[in-house]
């Protein structure tokens, strides 16, 4: 009994480690392609689609996206990813919490 319980305690220990470094990141993007005023939903919806990410906000006037997302379930590169996908090329300028 003692061998199964310790087994299952260096199993869980080893599956809760990637969980244990995981943390919230904010990240504002550079978007290229914004010419109206329905751009900035577009790209919005594309990044919230974008598994971990909690929050965007999009700004026409600035042309950027502040992301905040679990970067144990995503990165800025797949963020970039989504946005390019939908149109809109987008590149990291500013980073908080890495």
């Amino acid at each position: 009994m003692k061998t199964y319980l310790g087994a299952f305690a260096l199993i869980a220990s080893t599956m809760a480690t990637p969980a244990a470094f995981a943390a919230e990141r904010t990240v504002t993007f550079a978007v290229d392609n914004m010419t109206c005023t329905s751009c900035p939903y577009i790209v919005k919806t594309s990044i919230a689609a974008v598994p971990g990410v909690s929050t965007v906000a999009v700004s026409f006037e600035a042309k950027t996206a502040t992301v905040t997302f679990d970067d144990a379930k995503t990165n800025p590169e797949a963020i970039a990813a989504a946005s390019m996908n939908a149109g809109y090329p987008a590149r990291p300028t500013q980073q908080q919490g890495s």
